[in-house]
């Protein structure tokens, strides 16, 4: 499955790029599942970020490694891969893209992911859909020049 958000902000993408820190990613996590950062290296290739999921009865941890990241003329992005994902996650590919857009910013998410089945993916998608829409009002408020 395929989600694709893209988020408008007033700041320079060379400005969004440099807030692309642990706060950020802090600020970003959503209410449910309540999220641990085991590990956050930042969003360079080879690093890697560790999350523990919190589903109240039980914990899952989700693996992602920067696979790939690269400054071009318009844009910068980072692409993290899942290693070790939660158990309803077979695949996750998500890239990040910092667009220039005149004296502003497009941030998009575009997330590839798969579960076990077919059907669960399409049961998962409009959780997964609404975990990366819950970002864009904190993406933002964050990026306000």
């Amino acid at each position: 499955m395929k989600i694709t958000i893209r988020t408008t902000v007033e700041s320079d993408y060379r400005q969004v790029w440099a807030g692309f820190t642990r706060d950020l990613f802090d600020a970003l996590s959503p209410p449910f599942p309540p999220v641990r950062v085991v590990r956050f290296d930042g969003c360079l290739r080879g690093d890697v970020v560790h999350l523990e999921l919190n589903f109240l009865f039980f914990r899952q941890n989700w693996i992602s490694q920067i696979i790939d990241q690269q400054e071009l003329p318009d844009e910068i992005f980072f692409i993290d891969q899942g290693t070790r994902l939660p158990f309803f996650l077979s695949y996750w590919h998500h890239k990040h893209r910092i667009i220039r857009k005149g004296k502003g910013t497009v941030i998009a998410d575009e997330i590839h992911f798969r579960t076990p089945s077919r059907l669960t993916d399409f049961l998962l998608y409009p959780l997964m859909y609404a975990q990366f829409a819950y970002r864009i009002p904190i993406y933002r408020k964050y990026f306000r020049k």
